[in-house]
C-alpha cells in the first residue's frame, strides 16, 4: 500500500499508480465504516480547503464541504466573480497567496481547452495539493466514487466484468467530455472489459482514447468502440449511460445541439437494461434528465445504484482530502 500521498495533486487518476488509487479506496471504505458507526474521524483539524468553482455544482460542492467538516477542517467556497480572478488575477498569483493561507485547493472549470490548462498552471505554482473537481478533460473524483460503487456491488476483484459507457440523448445542453474520458481510462486498470458507445460525431479525444486502449492492453482486457446502443448493452455488468457533447467533432454550439436531436433514440430504458447481464447495474453521475435520457423505470428501478454512487462521492472525496492534506 502506498501510504504517503501528502501534497500530491490529483488532476487525473491516469497520473496516479494503481497502488495509489487502491490506497484511496481503502481509506474511503474505512471512512464510510467510521461514519456508519458514528466514530469521529477528525483527521484534518485546523486545515482549510479552498473550493474554486467556475460552474455550479450539487454533489461535488456539498461532498467537499461536508467532507471537510466531518474531517474537522473548513472548506471555503470561491467563484471568479467573488475573487480577483474575475478581474484578471493570474493563476500563479492566486495560488501563491492561497498556498500561504490554506492546505489544499480544488477547482471546477469545464470550459473546453481552458479548464485543465488552468489547473495545470495552478499546480505548477502551488505549494498545496490541487484537486480536480471536474475539468474539460477529466472528472477523477466522480470516477473514484464509481469504482468504489462497483466494488461494493461486485466485490473488490472486478476483473472480467463488462463495463459499458454509452452516450445518451439529452437536449439543450452541451455536456463536457470529462466523465466518459475518465471512465474509459480507469475501468480497464481494474480488469474490466470496456465498451464505449456513441454516435459517430460524439467521439472522445483521440489521444485519450489511445491511452485507454493502452491501459486495456497492459491489463489484458478488451476495449471496444461501437456505434449501436443495443450492442453496447449486451451482457454488460455495468451500464453507465449519460450524455456528452460532440465537442471533439465541432466547436459550434448550434451544430452540436442539432446533432443531439439527430440521435434522440439513444435513451436508457428497461428493454436495454434487459440486454445486460442478469446482475447488471445502472449507473449515472447525475444530474440525469428524467424521462429524456433515461426512463424513470430504470432510474428508480432495482438495478439502479445512482444514489449509492452519489453517496460515495462523500467517502472518496474525504479519502482524497485526508490522504493529500494530512
Amino acid at each position: 500500500m502506498k501510504t504517503d500521498l501528502r501534497g500530491k495533486h490529483l488532476i487525473t487518476l491516469q497520473e496516479w499508480t494503481k497502488e495509489e488509487i487502491d490506497t484511496l479506496l481503502d481509506i474511503a471504505f474505512d471512512l464510510k465504516r467510521r461514519k456508519a458507526l458514528g466514530e469521529k474521524h477528525r483527521l484534518l483539524e485546523d486545515k482549510t480547503f479552498y473550493m474554486l468553482f467556475f460552474e455550479n455544482s450539487t454533489r461535488t460542492r456539498n461532498a467537499f464541504e461536508t467532507g471537510m467538516t466531518q474531517l474537522g477542517g473548513h472548506a471555503i467556497f470561491l467563484t471568479p466573480s467573488a475573487t480577483q480572478i474575475g478581474h484578471g488575477e493570474t493563476a500563479k498569483d492566486t495560488v501563491e497567496v492561497l498556498s500561504r493561507f490554506g492546505d489544499g485547493i480544488g477547482i471546477r472549470y469545464c470550459t473546453y481547452k481552458e479548464g485543465n490548462a488552468y489547473m495545470r498552471e495552478l499546480a505548477k505554482h502551488s505549494r498545496i495539493p490541487v484537486i480536480n473537481m471536474q475539468c474539460d478533460l477529466y472528472h477523477p473524483t466522480q470516477a473514484l466514487a464509481d469504482i468504489m460503487t462497483i466494488q461494493e456491488k461486485f466485490g473488490k476483484n472486478t476483473r472480467g466484468l463488462n463495463f459499458t459507457i454509452s452516450w445518451t440523448y439529452a437536449p439543450n445542453y452541451i455536456r463536457p467530455l470529462s466523465m466518459p474520458q475518465s471512465l474509459i481510462l480507469l475501468m480497464s486498470r481494474f480488469g474490466m472489459n470496456v465498451t464505449l458507445a456513441h454516435p459517430p460525431e460524439f467521439h472522445l479525444l483521440p489521444d485519450i482514447v489511445e491511452q485507454a486502449r493502452k491501459n486495456a492492453e497492459e491489463n489484458g482486457v478488451k476495449f471496444n468502440i461501437v456505434h449501436d446502443m443495443d450492442e453496447a448493452c449486451k451482457d454488460a455488468h455495468i451500464i453507465y449511460a449519460k450524455s456528452w457533447g460532440p465537442i471533439a467533432y465541432t466547436g459550434s454550439r448550434e451544430e452540436g445541439l442539432d446533432l443531439i436531436e439527430k440521435y434522440n433514440g439513444w435513451v436508457m430504458d428497461g428493454r436495454r437494461m434487459k440486454l445486460g447481464h442478469k446482475d447488471a447495474i445502472y449507473m449515472h453521475c447525475m444530474p440525469a434528465d428524467r424521462g429524456v435520457e433515461v426512463t424513470e423505470e430504470v432510474m428508480d428501478g432495482p438495478q439502479s445504484v445512482i444514489y449509492d454512487e452519489a453517496e460515495n462521492r462523500l467517502h472518496t472525496i474525504k479519502a482524497i482530502l485526508a490522504a493529500t492534506m494530512r
